[in-house]
């Protein structure tokens, strides 16, 4: 995944409005006006926060009639989720190594303890 399309991507998700929205439109496509619904904001302030979103490819606008409904477009999180995997993987890991680690002191103690 191209650096520029992460980057737009998490800055996009470091906002909690947008990842509310992005919630929302996750149960299904949505105006604009029914997007803005729960937001003490007004219209304006909430399709800036589409436009971001939007432009970091997360989600997609269509014209149905004289609506524009927003729609989740879900590759972006697909690339996130694939570039976090390798990290995920490492901790997991990782703590597979302590949690060995741990166990094997704490059965040398056991042994030691029944030595003496």
């Amino acid at each position: 995944m191209h650096d520029d399309t992460l980057g737009r991507t998490f800055s996009a998700l470091a906002d909690p409005t947008r990842r509310a929205i992005l919630a929302r439109l996750a149960l299904g496509e949505a105006s604009v006006s029914e997007i803005a619904e729960p937001f003490d904001m007004s219209l304006v302030a909430v399709s800036k926060h589409l436009k971001v979103l939007e432009n970091a490819g997360l989600i997609s606008k269509g014209r149905e009639a004289q609506w524009r409904r927003c729609r989740l477009e879900v590759t972006p999180l697909k690339d996130l989720d694939d570039w976090l995997e390798t990290y995920r993987r490492f901790w997991s890991e990782s703590l597979d190594k302590l949690e060995s680690y741990a166990a094997s002191i704490k059965q040398r103690r056991n042994d030691n303890e029944r030595d003496e």
